[in-house]
C-alpha cells in the first residue's frame, strides 16, 4: 500500500498515512493521488477505523513549489481531480499539522475531519500574495470550518497566523506542545477508533453529506479563476517575488 512518497502504517485500529517529501513536503498531483489511493485502500480495510495524516520533516505541507521552472509546475485541473477523491472516502481523518500548512497545504489539512497543531504551527491561504485565486477547494472548506468572515479575511489578506489563532478560530481542534503534534493526533484518532466502526462511517457520511460535491463545484470555479489570473502580470510578479523571497510589487495588470 505504501509508495516512496506516501507510507501507510497500522497502529491498532488507526492507519498512519505519512507524506515523505521532507523538509517542506511540497505537493503535486502525484502526491495527492498517492494519498487518495491510500485512503481508498483503507476504506476496504476492516481493521482501519480512523486515519492520521502526517508528514516527515519540518513542515506538514508548505504548498506548491513555485521555485520550480514553469514547465515543471503542476496542472491545477489534474490536481483537483485527485483532491476531490480525498473527500469521497469514508474513514475519519485527523491531520497532524507540524510546521507550515500553506496554500494548497492548508487545503490538504482542510480535507481532514480534524486538525491537531502546535502553537508554532503556521497557516496561510497566501494565494492573494501571489496574485492568484485560492484553490484545492479552500473557498468551500475554509468557510465551512471557520465561518465566512474569517475565511474572507484570511483569503484576501493572505496573512500567516500561528497555531493559537487557528485554534481560537476553530481551524485547529486540538493544540499540542511543540514536538508532540503527531502523538496527540494519534491519541485523537484512537479516541475515534474506540467507537463502533459501522456507526463511525454512518455518522461521518451524514455529517459530510454533499461536501465532495460542494468541493467539486468550488474547484471548478477556482480553476476558472486561476486560469484567468495566471495570464496576468501580477501573477508573474507574485510568483517571481516568492521565489526571490521579496515583497511583490503589484500593478493591477
Amino acid at each position: 500500500m505504501s509508495t516512496p512518497d506516501v507510507t501507510v502504517e497500522a497502529v491498532g485500529h488507526v492507519a498512519v498515512v505519512e507524506i515523505h517529501r521532507p523538509p517542506n513536503n511540497y505537493f503535486d498531483t502525484a502526491l495527492i493521488e498517492g494519498i487518495a489511493d491510500a485512503y481508498e485502500r483503507l476504506d476496504d480495510e476492516a481493521e482501519c477505523r480512523a486515519i492520521v495524516l502526517c508528514a516527515k520533516g519540518k513542515h506538514f505541507c508548505a504548498g506548491a513549489d513555485f521555485s520550480r521552472p514553469t514547465e515543471d509546475r503542476l496542472s491545477p485541473g489534474d490536481l483537483y481531480a485527485q483532491a476531490i477523491r480525498l473527500f469521497r472516502t469514508s474513514k475519519p481523518v485527523v491531520a497532524a499539522v507540524q510546521g507550515a500548512a500553506i496554500g494548497g497545504g492548508l487545503g490538504l489539512a482542510l480535507s481532514a475531519d480534524f486538525r491537531v497543531a502546535a502553537p508554532s504551527s503556521k497557516f496561510a491561504a497566501n494565494f492573494s500574495r501571489l496574485g492568484f485565486h485560492p484553490g484545492f477547494g479552500i473557498t468551500a472548506t475554509l468557510p465551512r470550518v471557520v465561518g465566512q468572515q474569517r475565511a474572507l479575511e484570511w483569503t484576501l489578506t493572505g496573512e500567516r497566523f500561528g497555531g493559537e489563532i487557528a485554534y481560537a478560530a476553530g481551524l485547529v481542534d486540538e493544540l499540542a506542545d511543540d514536538g508532540e503534534v503527531r502523538p496527540a493526533a494519534l491519541r485523537f484518532a484512537e479516541r475515534i477508533a474506540a467507537s463502533a466502526p459501522l456507526a463511525l462511517t454512518s455518522i461521518r457520511s451524514t455529517m459530510r453529506a454533499g461536501l465532495a460535491e460542494e468541493v467539486a463545484a468550488a474547484t471548478a470555479r477556482e480553476l476558472e479563476e486561476q486560469t484567468r489570473l495566471q495570464a496576468t502580470a501580477d501573477f508573474r510578479e507574485g510568483v517571481t517575488a516568492a521565489a526571490q523571497r521579496r515583497a511583490p510589487m503589484f500593478t493591477g495588470r
